[in-house]
């Protein structure tokens, strides 16, 4: 995906500062798609300039920060850190705008991002930016703790995922 593909560009990549510790992560253009969806998610938060750090790793890494800071001595596609706490809302509403445009940090697994991407049969970029949508969203205030919560959260991610011209995420398990 070639940079000047997106109109204002640079503020799209000046969104996202980039840990790279798996190199496979270069050749998937991981900036690119992270840039892509922190642009999306800014545009539909009506946020344009919040900001992101993103971490590109292995299922080994990403194991040791799931077991370090959710207590899970395994591998996960993604993680996330907000910079804000949030106040809660009833279940089912969208979350106030952060405070900040500083959102947080992602984490996200190579391997297991490959993994699923075939297992699923979608594109691995498509499945990574739905990843990197879905944690933004995290660290702006949503979440999936209860059934109206996660209908809230995956509609929001529909939306932006569809302005990306990325079919639905969750069609495949809702059948």
């Amino acid at each position: 995906m070639a940079s000047d593909s997106y109109e204002g560009s640079q503020a799209a990549f000046d969104a996202v500062e980039l840990v790279i510790e798996d190199d496979r992560w270069l050749d998937a253009e991981l900036l690119d798609l992270s840039a892509r969806a922190a642009k999306a998610v800014g545009s539909w938060m009506q946020l344009p300039d919040l900001q992101i750090v993103v971490l590109g790793c292995d299922d080994a890494r990403i194991a040791g920060l799931n077991a370090e800071f959710r207590g899970k001595a395994k591998p996960t596609n993604v993680l996330s850190w907000p910079s804000s706490d949030f106040a809660d809302h009833a279940p089912g509403d969208k979350p106030e705008f952060p405070p900040s445009p500083e959102l947080g940090d992602i984490a996200i697994s190579y391997d297991t991002c490959l993994r699923e991407a075939a297992e699923q049969g979608k594109p691995f970029a498509d499945h990574v930016t739905h990843l990197l949508v879905h944690a933004t969203l995290h660290l702006a205030g949503y979440d999936h703790i209860d059934d109206s919560d996660a209908e809230t959260m995956e509609n929001a991610e529909r939306e932006i995922l569809r302005k990306l011209d990325i079919p639905d995420p969750y069609l495949e398990y809702e059948r």
